[in-house]
């Protein structure tokens, strides 16, 4: 099958073209032609299949016939919403729009938070047809009445299991208030749990469902690997894991603490990495990930917030400094290697205070994953202080000698009694040391 057999229109199919694609992936094939006919969806298909173009084609085309090239922002209202759980997402997403829809006159805008909320106000002015934003700031949009979603035809729930996760389902139901009854909607998602399913109940009309991979699988062109070492020698682990793969690398660590302290070691070690966390102000992640994704950063060492939504192309190493608490974000962490076919491989260093997370990841998989152990390098002798070679010998550094008792000169010994009988013939006084004692007590 060939895009041009979904029906698409030629402005998109040209689009399509100009990004060298000529047959959909599974997700794409199935999910388009129904979004197409106007039908309610319910997808799961795991990352890096094009789930993305899946919602984003349909979407453009059930839209253009309101493109219009007025000045007017009555000309533009907004007219389909993308919801998604990270500032990465939105803008991944956003930039999906801007590529397929390049030849529509349709205007488009990315609403995040992190930055000045100023700009994205004077956007939505000016009229914008489709929105794609966190949940957070839409709020704060729709608190301010800079946003109007009266006149939504067309919403998207993209990475919705995340967006459970980060505990999003408060500002979803304020956001769902503010939607009219009568539209279309389509909620996607990386994994299919029991929750999604009844989160698919309450916000979707009749949904036709589409599971393209099974529930919470890996794509089989990665590779997986386990390195087993103490948690006291992972920093040397993984060193030793990127001298021997010298590509780009994706490591992923639990804490943001650890985040920024394992890129300071990478570098100190002459390895080229930059953090990416929570806490990094948004300026900082766009230059650390426009380097990462134009390879002149090797190592990205990220907390999950990047798990989703860091779109890298051939992205050959992704490596788990510490393992996930679920499962299920180990297939989010992997998926960022093995994309669009290629191969990529997975390398997961665990201690023996994880070996049951290990276990849970293998259940889900279905299959062990082959493991090796590394030992911890040899440990190297330090030269000992002067201070412990004196106590050790017992002869300080300038030859004197501390084993032995001490013997006072003979000439200072004579001096001595000397001048003890001058002093007495010239009166002096003696100085006597006494020792007061008492209960402590002011009497």
């Amino acid at each position: 099958m060939t895009f041009s057999e979904l029906g698409l229109l030629p402005e998109l199919l040209s689009a399509v073209n100009d990004l060298g694609y000529t047959e959909p992936t599974p997700i794409q094939a199935q999910a388009i032609p129904r979004i197409l006919a106007g039908k309610d969806l319910l997808g799961a298909a795991q990352t890096g299949t094009g789930k993305t173009a899946g919602f984003t084609l349909p979407l453009l085309q059930r839209l253009a016939p309101h493109a219009n090239t007025s000045a007017s922002p009555a000309r533009h209202p907004v007219r389909a919403l993308v919801l998604a759980p990270t500032r990465e997402l939105v803008l991944q997403v956003y930039e999906s729009v801007r590529q397929y829809g390049k030849y529509l006159p349709l205007r488009a805008a990315a609403i995040y938070g992190g930055v000045d909320i100023k700009p994205q106000i004077e956007e939505l002015r000016r009229g914008v047809e489709i929105v794609v934003a966190t949940p957070g700031r839409l709020l704060d949009h729709l608190e301010q009445k800079t946003i109007q979603l009266n006149q939504v035809e067309f919403l998207v729930f993209d990475e919705a299991d995340r967006m459970l996760d980060m505990g999003f389902m408060p500002d979803i139901r304020r956001i769902m208030e503010r939607l009219p009854r009568e539209r279309q909607t389509v909620l996607f998602s990386a994994t299919f749990s029991p929750e999604i399913k009844k989160l698919a109940q309450q916000l979707l009309h009749e949904p036709e469902t589409i599971e393209v991979a099974r529930r919470n699988t890996v794509s089989e062109t990665i590779t997986h690997r386990v390195v087993r070492c103490e948690a006291a020698h992972k920093r040397d682990a993984l060193v030793e894991l990127l001298q021997r793969h010298p590509g780009q690398a994706l490591v992923f660590v639990d804490t943001k603490i650890a985040c920024g302290r394992l890129a300071s070691l990478l570098q100190r070690r002459g390895i080229q990495a930059e953090a990416i966390h929570g806490d990094k102000s948004q300026q900082q992640r766009f230059e650390v990930l426009d380097a990462f994704k134009n390879g002149t950063l090797r190592v990205l060492v990220a907390t999950d917030v990047a798990a989703r939504g860091l779109d890298i192309e051939e992205l050959p190493f992704v490596i788990n400094y510490a393992l996930p608490p679920n499962p299920e974000d180990y297939v989010h962490r992997v998926g960022r290697t093995g994309r669009a076919g290629h191969e990529g491989l997975a390398i997961s260093l665990v201690d023996a205070s994880e070996e049951e997370r290990l276990q849970a990841i293998e259940k889900l998989l279905g299959r062990p994953i082959p493991a090796e152990t590394l030992e911890p390098p040899p440990r190297e002798r330090r030269a000992e202080p002067a201070r412990r070679r004196t106590e050790r010998s017992g002869r300080a550094p300038d030859g004197f000698d501390f084993s032995r008792p001490y013997e006072p000169k003979a000439g200072a010994v004579l001096a001595t009694t000397k001048q003890q009988p001058e002093a007495r013939r010239a009166g002096s006084k003696k100085a006597v040391a006494v020792l007061l004692g008492g209960s402590g007590r002011a009497q």
